[in-house]
């Protein structure tokens, strides 16, 4: 079953139990469900709400979806809530018709039948899965081309620096396309549902991780790029990144699994598991948690070290790599529940959305301690945050909302004495550029360039998820430009919205890539864009670009450029 959404921190709801005791329905027995509907409906929520509400359903930022649930609050008394006060019923026309607070519609996605059984699914206990030791990591492991069978130098003229690796969600595939010609190079299995690509130091190989925990290694030296090796990390997964530090370029690669809770360590090269550590532990609360997923890593360049966020403890973990036997690692503490996120543009700050707190976090990877914890509106969702120079208040780290209309400006350190007179704005909120409404996704620019583009895809509105907003970054208080991606793609309107998302730089910055999702049977497209212009500049279509979503362009994926 495909679907016309991207992968999204919010896929069964963010609202849907705001407040489940107030329903006040009495509580009452487990809707039965045959073997063969508890298959299905384990395979529906696993694709389409596991990512926001957990394995387990304890919810992160998702609400918590267990049949029943209790919380002691800060005044002593007990909350209390679960699925089964909801009811088929009601659970029914929230999975149906969305909330305000990001969750997207499913009666275009989901038959009716699917919709009812997945009411009476989340109100049945749910399965624990198995784990995933380093010996079934190594069981999966597949060295297809080993090192000493693959090209010494590229044996293509292929300008790899502008390549995009296109996530092509629901066929389980990556697009390569050349940035140049926009031809489609290559499309390479890859597993279902793919959530990022990550290149080595050498930008040699792409990495790819998905929703089934497969890491892909592919090589672009080849004449035509070639998987040259495979492996699971487990269940489910949603990260993956090189190490980048000098001495270290394509030695080591990380993953990170929401289950089983815990991040792999690898040969950078082949993929050969060399170790596995656990995530679980206690929340910054001081609580157990049994599920606390491994979010966003990224691979530090000025120590050998990954920063590995752990989402339902509100952990974030410096890893250092340099010995991986005797690996050291600096837990700091943050926020909950830990998401997703970049680095400022010093890249000596790792910030994060804490997006069920409503925070980012600020890791400062140079003394190993935390720098800052934000305050923001509802739902920060950075992907990894935009980099640009304020007029006003010197250099700024930018996060979109999912749960509000504002894309957020964060002032950010920086040792370069030019912007010494922007110190006292360091960490606090000092603008918020008014958006067409919640639902963001994702925010880009590009040093080269003087536009901010923001995605809307989860707005319930078709007016807004068709379409991005362009914020002329020389003047912040100019209303913003609104392109219809949908409309200029040339594309029939469906029944389905056409959600315009995931705005992407070439690698010269003056081009914009945004993925365009049909409905689920209808084409999907890549729409480019001058950037200084806002003009349309072509259109990419194919039978074969099926929900495209991450796009990464080769150069600026691995500079961390964004």
């Amino acid at each position: 079953m495909t679907s016309r959404y991207p992968a999204s921190p919010l896929t069964l709801t963010a609202a849907l139990l705001i407040s489940l005791a107030s329903f006040g329905a009495a509580a009452q027995d487990a809707p039965t469900l045959t073997p063969a509907e508890k298959e299905a409906g384990k395979k529906i929520y696993f694709e389409r709400c596991a990512g926001c509400h957990g394995v387990l359903r304890k919810g992160a930022t998702g609400k918590n979806l267990e049949p029943h649930w209790s919380k002691k609050l800060d005044d002593g008394s007990t909350q209390e809530g679960g699925t089964l006060k909801l009811g088929t019923s009601r659970l029914e026309k929230i999975i149906s018709l969305g909330t305000e607070g990001g969750m997207v519609n499913y009666d275009d996605i989901l038959t009716k039948d699917e919709i009812n059984l997945m009411a009476r699914y989340i109100q049945t206990t749910p399965d624990i899965p198995p784990e995933f030791s380093l010996k079934d990591m190594e069981a999966s492991w597949k060295l297809l081309v080993p090192v000493d069978q693959r090209p010494k130098t590229q044996q293509n003229k292929i300008n790899l620096k502008n390549i995009f690796a296109i996530t092509l969600r629901d066929a389980g595939k990556l697009a390569l396309v050349d940035g140049d010609t926009k031809q489609i190079w290559k499309i390479l299995d890859t597993g279902y549902a793919v959530h990022i690509s990550r290149l080595s130091a050498s930008g040699r190989y792409v990495y790819t991780v998905g929703r089934d925990g497969l890491v892909t290694l592919i090589d672009l030296w080849f004449e035509e790029p070639k998987t040259v090796a495979t492996v699971k990390l487990g269940a489910d997964a949603r990260s993956v990144d090189t190490s980048k530090f000098k001495g270290y370029e394509d030695k080591y690669l990380i993953g990170g699994t929401y289950w089983p809770p815990q991040y792999s360590i690898m040969d950078g090269e082949t993929l050969k598991p060399m170790k596995v550590v656990s995530t679980r532990g206690n929340t910054v609360d001081g609580e157990y948690h049994p599920e606390p997923r491994v979010a966003s890593i990224v691979s530090s360049m000025i120590k050998p070290e990954w920063v590995v966020n752990v989402k339902e403890t509100g952990q974030i973990m410096l890893v250092d790599y340099s010995d991986i036997k005797n690996l050291k690692t600096t837990t700091i503490e943050s926020a909950k529940f830990l998401h997703d996120g970049g680095w400022d543009m010093s890249k000596r700050y790792f910030l994060v959305a804490a997006n069920a707190s409503n925070k980012i976090a600020a890791v400062d990877t140079k003394t190993g301690k935390l720098a800052a914890l934000v305050d923001t509106k509802k739902i920060p969702h950075p992907g990894r945050g935009a980099n640009f120079v304020h007029p006003q208040y010197g250099p700024v780290w930018a996060t979109g909302h999912l749960g509000d209309a504002v894309i957020t400006l964060i002032s950010t350190p920086s040792e370069d004495r030019k912007f010494a007179k922007y110190k006292q704005h360091n960490w606090k909120v000092v603008q918020e550029l008014k958006t067409g409404g919640a639902g963001n996704l994702f925010v880009k620019t590009h040093p080269k360039s003087t536009h901010l583009w923001a995605d809307m895809p989860m707005n319930p509105e078709r007016e807004n998820a068709e379409a991005v907003y362009v914020y002329d970054m020389k003047d912040l208080n100019k209303e913003p430009v609104k392109i219809d991606v949908a409309k200029d793609s040339g594309l029939p309107q469906t029944k389905a919205l056409r959600r315009a998302t995931h705005p992407e730089y070439n690698q010269a910055g003056d081009e914009v890539w945004i993925s365009l999702w049909g409905g689920k049977t209808d084409q999907s497209a890549i729409v480019v864009y001058d950037d200084k212009t806002l003009k349309l500049k072509k259109v990419i279509t194919d039978p074969a670009i099926v929900t495209p979503t991450g796009k990464f362009n080769v150069y600026n994926t691995q500079h961390d450029i964004y």
